[in-house]
């Protein structure tokens, strides 16, 4: 594997992992990105966080890289619906509306990043 592409890996893993902490450190900024139509928020904040951390240490393991690659590809999409509420929302007034919409098509350069591990 060419030396920027393991760098790019690891710096995915380390993006993923403190993501996944944040999570636990930040709780209630994530239970409030959460769309009012997805039900139990506190577990989804939760476990959101730990399969960023597991997936962003199974990116650094040869023999989990695949799965885990598929695993924050799933995960991407499965949280795309909670960066739409941001946009759209009106709760986020403190981050600006344009980042908060430049997140969105963010998210399709994060999955194409993560695919290259596939």
């Amino acid at each position: 594997m060419p030396i920027i592409k393991i760098i790019s890996l690891y710096i995915a893993a380390i993006l993923f992992i403190f993501a996944g902490i944040s999570h636990f450190r930040k709780e209630r900024f994530y239970m409030k990105t959460m769309p009012v139509y997805i039900p139990y928020h506190k577990a989804m904040v939760l476990i959101s966080g730990i399969a960023e951390i597991v997936l962003g240490l199974g990116l650094l393991i040869p023999l989990t890289r695949i799965y885990a690659s598929w695993g924050l590809i799933l995960l991407l999409i499965a949280v795309f619906p909670a960066n739409i509420y941001m946009a759209t929302s009106g709760r986020f007034h403190r981050i600006p509306a344009i980042l908060l919409w430049l997140r969105l098509p963010l998210q399709f350069v994060l999955i194409w990043w993560i695919y290259q591990y596939t």
